[in-house]
């Protein structure tokens, strides 16, 4: 069940609230006679503004088509490169990239727009009794809300989302989150040494990141070399690139490398081997987008160098994340076919394989299409929330694989009953060749509450945990305005204690009803709340993070970023429900090449 705890006040991050107020016109009721011509007023007036909508659309349109031609010359922005030809946006793939600098350069070519204040209101008496009527759950999972975030924040340069965390296995104090960051030009990572009781934010002593010009966060531990390394979409490097350290508290130990250089790279995930009786112990691979292709690199050296760079495939499949069985030494990256792109279209989920520590790699599995969860359209994105376009998300999830089995999760919507999103699990015990039926996670019968953007994590003693973003305690889409104080989305979570074959209930895992955040930093494109967040697990413990709102800075409720953990050894005692058999798949090219014999290692 989880923990009740007392909220821990933060002075440098949090206003002080002001008290809920509601009004009430002294005239009691109005006449009939009254509002029938406030109404009449009212409609002429929204007459006139729609004629105005209509001259401002064309505006923009005229405004749009000119952007679109220009070159950027004199950027302020680092993201921005100085000469882009905007005509090369689509040629490039940059509107179908996820990345920082893809964002700054829509904006700075006015194919999309920043961020910026959105409605707010202070949270009062009502709110704070919905959050405590919404509070207890019939089952629930971890422990207490950490929020990742420390020290003071510069509005409206105060995102952080997007996380990926990752523990030390050889010192369960010892934790790294690292996560989108819009503080300056780059991203951010927080680092726990107590277990993960509190985080403290990366900061040198200039106020900033040491992760400068950067975005996409992967976060991994080296076991052999006892060595931190986080990689991301790098400014610096003009492609991908890493930082490492192995005092990872310390803001000044992190020096930088370069892993591969290409403007055209994007949504990059990583994984590297830690088992010592894996013949591929201690490797570190990558996975990322280059334009159309999905490419893989691999580091033997502790991230010294990268080397045979393998091209997995020629058409444009989204590289989803990378991951690696945890007893065989296995490496699988979930891609997904996107189709046309926008909500309601089809997409199809992909595995890739590699058993010879990625020199070369099949696609073992191409699913049945589906719809991904959304509610509306974001230029060539699907988005969960709609009037505005907001939170781009297109379906993608997490895989895992312990010992042969392969899981995957991943969000779809339901086109019988209108249903914005579902979170689906499916199981593969024969290394990702053929899978079994989706099997819902959420529980809740709600058409109007949506479920997505999943994460999934597996332990070396084979128990799996995946977390979700759940509408299913708050108002829905009718209420969730970004940036206000309505209570919108919790984490919800499920648990298996067997590898997979059978799942015990869902129920909470976050301790709040979270508003729906705000985007209010201009230098980022409005739509963007959170691309993925990935889980890991230790021997003890799963360790989840995620984009929350429940922490206000200048009166709006904007992206910050939260964690918590759940216990490996938790003993369950609800019934749990079993998965579904795995049933044949089409696959998309011949069975990958036997693996080789293991080493023996000395």
């Amino acid at each position: 069940m989880k923990k009740k705890h007392t909220a821990q006040s933060a002075p440098a991050r949090q206003p002080a609230r002001e008290s809920f107020r509601s009004s009430i016109s002294e005239g009691g009721f109005f006449s009939l006679r009254l509002l029938l011509g406030v109404f009449v007023v009212m409609a002429g007036a929204f007459l006139a503004l729609a004629g105005l909508g209509a001259f401002f659309a064309l505006t923009v349109s005229m405004a749009q088509a000119q952007q679109k031609n220009k070159i950027i010359t004199n950027s302020k922005d680092p993201l921005v490169p100085n000469g882009f030809d905007c005509s090369k946006i689509h040629e490039l793939g940059i509107d179908k990239q996820m990345s920082f600098r893809a964002g700054a350069i829509m904006i700075a070519c006015g194919q999309a727009q920043g961020g910026g204040t959105s409605a707010s209101s202070p949270e009062g008496a009502l709110s704070q009794f919905i959050r405590k009527l919404f509070s207890p759950a019939a089952y629930g999972y971890g422990g207490t809300d950490v929020d990742l975030i420390t020290g003071t924040e510069t509005y409206p340069q105060v995102n952080q989302s997007t996380t990926f965390s990752w523990g030390n296995p050889d010192n369960a104090d010892e934790i790294v989150v690292a996560y989108n960051d819009t503080r300056g030009s780059g991203s951010g990572a927080s680092v726990s040494t107590d277990g993960g009781l509190t985080f403290t934010r990366l900061t040198k002593a200039n106020g900033q990141s040491p992760f400068p010009n950067t975005g996409d966060p992967v976060v991994l531990y080296n076991r052999p070399a006892a060595t931190w390394h986080t990689i991301w979409v790098d400014g610096g490097c003009d492609g991908l690139g890493g930082y490492k350290s192995t005092t990872p508290w310390d803001p000044d130990s992190w020096t930088h490398y370069c892993i591969h250089s290409s403007f055209e790279d994007d949504r990059e995930s990583g994984w590297t081997d830690m088992n010592p009786s894996s013949p591929f112990y201690g490797r570190m691979y990558v996975s990322w987008n280059h334009s159309a292709d999905l490419r893989v690199h691999y580091s033997t050296d502790n991230g010294l160098t990268w080397t045979n760079e393998q091209q997995v495939n020629t058409s444009f499949i989204r590289n989803v994340q990378l991951t690696g069985d945890l007893v065989t030494g296995d490496v699988y990256i979930a891609g997904m076919d996107e189709g046309s792109g926008g909500c309601g279209t089809t997409r199809s989920n992909k595995i890739y394989r590699s058993t010879d520590g990625g020199n070369t790699w099949a696609n073992t599995y191409t699913g049945p299409t589906f719809i991904g969860a959304c509610r509306g359209n974001v230029g060539y994105f699907a988005s969960m929330y709609s009037n505005p376009a907001y939170w781009r998300h297109m379906g993608w999830g997490e895989p895992a694989a312990y010992n042969g089995v392969v899981h995957y999760v991943y969000a779809a919507r339901n086109p019988g009953n209108g249903d914005p999103g579902n979170v689906f699990y499916i199981r593969s015990t024969d290394s990702g060749v053929t899978f079994s039926a989706p099997f819902q996670l959420n529980s809740d019968t709600d058409p109007l509450k949506a479920q997505w953007e999943p994460s999934l994590s597996v332990s070396p003693s084979g128990t799996l945990f995946a977390v979700w973003y759940d509408e299913r305690d708050g108002g829905g889409a009718s209420t969730c305005i970004a940036g206000s104080n309505s209570p919108c989305y919790r984490m919800y979570a499920r648990r298996s204690n067997d590898n997979g074959v059978t799942w015990l209930p869902d129920g909470a895992f976050s301790d709040a009803v979270s508003p729906l955040p705000a985007q209010p930093d201009p230098g980022i494109v409005s739509y963007y709340v959170s691309d993925y967040d990935y889980a890991s697990a230790s021997a003890t413990k799963h360790l989840v993070s995620w984009v929350d709102g429940r922490v206000p800075i200048n009166g709006t409720y904007q992206q910050d970023a939260f964690t918590d953990q759940e216990m490996v050894n938790t003993t369950p005692t609800p019934t749990p429900t079993p998965t579904s058999t795995p049933t044949p798949a089409p696959r998309a090219s011949p069975t990958p090449r036997a693996r080789p014999t293991p080493r023996l290692r000395p």
